[in-house]
Order: structure tokens, then sequence, then C-alpha cells
């Protein structure tokens, strides 16, 4: 992995040590290092890993003037906006009737 990256074998091990530890990657013996399933989770959990990205949203967006109707509106928009995308991804890219 090292040669392909063009990176120091000491980093690829050093990144490879922290996504194990991360739970990002599982080891697996007689089959190597693969990528680790993605644990079940509570709707809570899951809203809750948003919590960061939606505070310095909201920060950004106060900073530059914007008003929650008009970020509710963006965020809709763009919601909108990825639904088709995601409904290709799950018919493996065929459009819907």
């Amino acid at each position: 992995m090292s040669r392909e990256l063009k990176i120091n074998p000491n980093t690829a091990h050093k990144i490879v040590t922290h996504l194990l530890s991360e739970g990002l990657l599982e080891s697996r013996p007689g089959i190597g290092t693969v990528v680790a399933e993605i644990p079940d989770s509570s709707k809570e959990e899951r809203t809750e890993l948003l919590g960061r990205e939606m505070e310095g949203l909201v920060v950004e967006a106060r900073r530059l003037g914007i008003g929650l109707d008009e970020m509710l509106n963006s965020f809709t928009a763009h919601w909108r906006r990825l639904q088709p995308m995601e409904a290709a991804n799950q018919d493996g890219g065929k459009k819907r009737p």
C-alpha cells in the first residue's frame, strides 16, 4: 500500500493502526484487513453525529447574516435536490417510472 500511495511504510502502518482502533477497519484471520461493518445505532446517536456540523453551519450562517427561514429554505432545497440521487443509488442507477 505504501508503494502504491508513495508514502513511507511507517506512515501507512500508523494509518491502518488508527483506523483499526477507530473501528473503521477489522483484522480478520486468514482474510486480512477489511472495512468494518457499520454498527447499528439509534436515531438519536445518528442525529448526534451531525451535531458539530450543524452547529458550525449555524454559526457560519449567523456570521453571514443569513436568517433561520433562509437557512431552512436552503437546507430543504439541497435535501430535495439530492433525493433523486439517493433513489438512483438504491435502484442501481435506474430511474423510477
